[in-house]
């Protein structure tokens, strides 16, 4: 698998080069946005992006929602900026996760591996292939989701997780922490937030091509949740 590293601070891309190569992963470097663009366009089989927020030329969400166009890789910014309301803006404009600086290698390796699982689309294999849910048929194997009039729904693998996870278990209410702990496979840290921020994404996204449909229902104070129809 391969990992490309962005950063203007070539001593980050060092160090995270020489964790990610110990974890028996491939590197592609750049330092600028518009450099991991190009690596982006070129380089059809890297598997997940490190993406630092703060570069010249092209800025990490500018990054992002360039990639976004054509690319549902999982992406892990990083940044000096600590307020959460920097955090949701790069999980609304497609970062699938967010470390802050400085950080702990072992820790963004850690999630890494999380997010490359979750691509890989790794689930429980007695949960159903398929499963129909109002006007989406959303399938396991393929991670695709489209509409019964056949119009595809272009998510991350992280909004997949949530959609199936609510799918697969209807009229039961998750946690923000359950569904943390389920669809990134990390012990839940903060997550509330970060979880609001993807499922109003997804929301946004199935009401788009369905024309205003609720899918998902928050139950306040609780959680979320899909009812049986």
């Amino acid at each position: 698998m391969k990992i490309l590293i962005v950063d203007d601070d070539k001593d980050i891309v060092e160090l995270l080069s020489i964790y990610v190569k110990n974890e028996g992963y491939d590197v592609e470097k750049a330092y600028n946005g518009k450099e991991a663009i190009t690596k982006i366009n070129t380089n059809p089989d890297i598997d997940l992006m490190i993406l630092d927020v703060m570069m010249p030329q092209l800025d990490g969400m500018a990054v992002v929602r360039t990639v976004r166009k054509d690319s549902q890789i999982p992406i892990l910014m990083l940044s000096a900026k600590t307020d959460d309301l920097d955090k949701i803006q790069g999980l609304v404009q497609g970062a699938d996760d967010y470390v802050t600086k400085p950080f702990n290698p072992l820790e963004v390796m850690a999630r890494v591996k999380s997010l490359l699982r979750r691509s890989q689309h790794e689930v429980k294999n007695n949960e159903p292939d398929q499963i129909e849910v109002g006007s989406l048929i959303i399938k396991k194997d393929s991670h695709e989701v489209e509409t019964v009039n056949g119009k595809e729904i272009s998510l991350t693998a992280l909004e997949f997780g949530i959609l199936y996870l609510l799918a697969s278990h209807p009229n039961r209410v998750f946690s923000a922490d359950e569904i943390f702990e389920r669809v990134w496979q990390q012990e839940s840290v903060v997550s509330a937030k970060t979880v609001m921020v993807h499922v109003s994404h997804l929301r946004d996204k199935i009401e788009e091509a369905t024309g205003g449909e609720k899918v998902i229902q928050t139950v306040w104070g609780v959680g979320y949740k899909i009812e049986s129809r």
